[in-house]
């Protein structure tokens, strides 16, 4: 299993999370972003830099991932990407995509994209709170363990 991190949007202490995770269980992970990153040494953390433009990144992570690999990204286009290639998706504030629910997340997603875009609806989604964050590792921690035990 390989975690694929969509850096360029995900908040610090969700990174954080992940380089302390993997480095304590020995999990490849690569943060993929169109800008230069730094992580601590560790041959089991990576940094991807690629190109600047729209959906460079996501186009990335979808063609290196494989089924069993974990991808962390708000992006649903992505999650549902991934989904269709037997991988599992996570968003920073420790929802799961799957198979059953990435249709209405996509739906919602698009629903909400058009209403931004008419003007009807302005703003992005609210901070990422503390309650985010332990979410997040919560969630985090019943998939690695789930993995460990097949």
């Amino acid at each position: 299993m390989h975690i694929w991190v969509d850096a360029d949007a995900c908040p610090t202490p969700i990174k954080d999370i992940l380089l302390r995770a993997a480095m304590r269980l020995k999990i490849s992970l690569t943060l993929v972003a169109n800008k230069a990153l730094t992580v601590p040494t560790s041959p089991f953390l990576a940094t991807m830099r690629v190109g600047k433009g729209f959906d460079v990144v996501d186009e990335t992570i979808a063609g290196l991932v494989q089924p069993g690999d974990l991808v962390i990204t708000a992006d649903i286009p992505l999650a549902a990407s991934i989904i269709g290639k037997g991988a599992t998706g996570l968003n920073p504030r420790g929802e799961l995509y799957t198979t059953e629910n990435i249709g209405s997340r996509l739906t919602m997603r698009n629903m909400l994209d058009e209403l931004r875009s008419t003007g009807v609806m302005t703003g992005g989604p609210a901070p990422l709170s503390l309650a985010d964050r332990n979410a997040f590792a919560a969630q985090l921690d019943r998939f690695l363990n789930q993995r460990e035990h097949i």
